[in-house]
C-alpha cells in the first residue's frame, strides 16, 4: 500500500506543479486580438478602470491577472509542500490528512472550474484532484 501512496502522492505534486509551470505561461505569452469585436474588447479589459472605492481602481485585465497569479501559486505551493514533507519522512498519517486538506481544496477548485473555465485548467485541476483522492484513499497507517 506504501507504494501507492507513494505513487499518488508523486503523480498529484508533478500534476500541481505541472499545473503552475503551464499557467504561468499566460504571462509570458501574448494573444494579439483576431478581429474588431475582439480588440475593442481587449481595449476595455486594459483601459476600463472599475471604481471599487478606497482609491481601488483596477482594470478587469488587472484582476484577471492577480487571480490568475493566486492559482499558479496555489498549485506550486501545494506541489512544493507535498514534495518537501514527502522528503522529509512525515508520517503517513499526517500525509494523509495534508492530503484530505489538497483533496478539499482542490476538490472545490475542480467544481468552480468545470463551471467557470476552459478545458486545460478543468483537466488540470481535475487531474490534482483525482490524484489527491487516490492517495488519500491509499494512505494505510502503520
Amino acid at each position: 500500500m506504501l507504494k501507492r501512496f507513494s505513487f499518488w502522492l508523486w503523480a498529484t505534486a508533478i500534476f500541481q506543479l505541472l499545473s503552475a509551470a503551464i499557467h504561468s505561461l499566460s504571462f509570458f505569452i501574448d494573444n494579439p486580438p483576431a478581429n474588431d469585436t475582439e480588440k475593442q474588447m481587449t481595449t476595455l479589459l486594459t483601459t476600463y478602470k472599475l471604481d471599487m472605492g478606497a482609491g481601488f481602481r483596477p482594470t478587469m485585465m488587472d484582476l484577471m491577472s492577480s487571480l490568475s497569479l493566486g492559482f499558479l501559486l496555489l498549485c506550486a505551493m501545494g506541489g512544493i509542500l507535498n514534495l518537501y514533507l514527502w522528503k522529509r519522512k512525515i508520517p503517513i498519517r499526517v500525509m494523509k490528512g495534508v492530503m484530505a486538506i489538497n483533496m478539499i481544496v482542490f476538490g472545490v477548485c475542480f467544481a468552480f472550474m468545470i463551471f467557470n473555465s476552459f478545458l486545460l485548467p478543468v483537466c488540470s485541476t481535475g487531474l490534482i484532484f483525482i490524484g489527491s483522492v487516490a492517495a488519500f484513499a491509499t494512505a494505510r497507517p502503520s
